[in-house]
């Protein structure tokens, strides 16, 4: 069973005063779906109105109760402690935990989610943080956060900011006995585009959740997606400040490593610079320090696979060499990242394969996809906006990325909700739970390369062939 864990000035230790670092993956597509990661269009919320209505309420509930059982289980943990992990980190869309109709009322069947998530985890001797990965009204411009659109007004309503809080109360005490819990992620990265709100907002929710439990550590996003601290001064008590640390040659379909990206030279020494300045807040003022997202995106080009493997790498002993804890982005998916990745053969890959050569054709998927199809309607207007807008430049990363996902992440993405709820209108509420056990781990393959890279890296030896 894990034991509690707590900050030691620039370490996380256990009762004993050991160093703890804390490595492991992000279970992202699980209770936060994204669309790269299970293959729908658009948002969570908009694929669940999908599949309710192709469904019907019976299918509906049996696709997702089997889906929510079967995505983390006893065999998922048990492998990831096989490669030498010893945390997760669990998004959580707060839809779980509340109706927008119904505030302030928590939803018990959400709460039996994390307790069977946490129980999970101790029985395989995992430590668990608790990521809020989708706020209402959203932290942040993206689809990640459950966000139709492309703002971030849960900075503009008090309303929204009181149900977070009243929520973490809720978890604080539920889990502050819950030495696996190893602490509380409260936001995932916010994008305050003002700079000006998350600093009191943390020393807000920090007050909230100390009241009830002051013992777990608090992991705590930096802005514009937890690449910026500039806000924050005096650092607050057992608490980690979490740097995200997407490596830009990783995220590019057609980049090399080593190699140029986006005009930039990348090789071991320029992702040791781009790691140092988004962890300096956390040298400087000598506190620990916990990558809480990365990893490279994989394209199924054994010579480019092979190179974003050797990027991990050396990501991966710059953060041994700092002390740095991590978690990679992310644990199971249909083959961007994952290191379980959904059987093309399953029954659910089948599917909506229509659907994948849909989204692969028009791009709509922010994370992973590449605009080839349509760069031909993307230049003219990129070319509109320079020169009708040339003072344009919206927060968090300009014009050309604002307009890539306005363009294809909302008004290409939407659309193809119908033809998604098409491709499961009419099974029977049996077919479609034999569907969401696709997800189940017996019936995903493991991406065994990056899997023998994370058990060479933590010294538990690879795996024999046919082992």
């Amino acid at each position: 069973m894990p034991e509690w864990i707590s900050v030691d000035g620039a370490r996380l230790v256990n009762q004993s005063g050991e160093t703890v670092v804390l490595t492991g993956f992000g279970l992202g597509g699980w209770l936060n779906m994204e669309n790269f990661i299970t293959g729908y269009p658009s948002t969570e919320t908009l694929q669940r109105q999908a599949l309710r209505s192709a469904l019907g309420e019976e299918g509906y509930t049996r696709f997702f109760d089997t889906f929510e059982k079967g995505f983390f289980s006893d065999a998922d943990a048990a492998y990831l402690s096989s490669l030498g992990c010893n945390s997760v980190r669990l998004p959580v869309n707060y839809r779980h935990l509340e109706d927008d109709m119904a505030p302030f009322e928590i939803k018990e069947k959400g709460l039996r989610l994390l307790d069977e998530a946490v129980s999970v985890c101790r029985r395989n001797n995992l430590w668990v943080i608790l990521d809020l990965h989708a706020l209402p009204g959203a932290q942040n411009q993206h689809w990640h956060s459950d966000n139709p659109t492309h703002w971030d007004t849960f900075w503009d309503h008090r309303h929204f900011q009181d149900r977070v809080v009243h929520l973490w109360e809720v978890l604080a005490d539920r889990y502050k006995d819950e030495p696996t819990v190893a602490g509380y992620n409260p936001m995932n990265e916010p994008a305050d585009r003002t700079g000006e709100r998350l600093a009191p907002y943390y020393a807000r929710l920090e007050k909230a959740i100390r009241a009830v439990d002051p013992r777990h550590v608090l992991f705590l996003d930096g802005n514009t997606y937890s690449t910026d601290f500039s806000m924050f001064d005096e650092p607050m008590a057992n608490t980690v400040y979490t740097a995200h640390d997407y490596a830009r040659p990783g995220m590019i379909p057609e980049a090399r490593y080593p190699g140029e990206t986006e005009g930039r030279w990348f090789d071991s020494e320029a992702l040791r610079g781009v790691f140092d300045r988004r962890t300096e807040f956390q040298r400087r003022t000598g506190t620990p320090i916990w990558v809480g997202e990365f990893g490279p995106q994989y394209t199924g080009v054994p010579d480019i696979d092979a190179e974003r493997l050797a990027l991990l790498e050396d990501q991966l002993q710059v953060y041994r060499e700092a002390g740095a804890s991590w978690s990679l982005w992310t644990y199971k998916d249909l083959g961007l990242q994952g290191v379980q990745v959904a059987s093309p053969q399953s029954r659910y890959v089948q599917r909506i394969a229509p659907m994948l050569q849909a989204k692969a054709r028009l791009g709509v998927d922010q994370w992973g996809s590449s605009d080839a199809g349509v760069r031909h309607l993307m230049e003219p207007l990129t070319e509109l906006f320079a020169a009708e807008f040339p003072h344009f430049d919206p927060y968090p990363w300009g014009p050309e990325r604002w307009l890539d996902q306005v363009f294809r992440s909302i008004l290409l993405a939407e659309p193809l909700l119908a033809e998604f709820e098409e491709l499961f209108r009419g099974m029977s509420p049996q077919d479609a739970a034999e569907h969401a056990a696709s997800w189940e781990f017996a019936s995903t393959q493991e991406r065994t390369a990056l899997a023998d890279l994370l058990r060479e890296h933590h010294g538990v030896g690879v795996r024999a062939a046919g082992s």
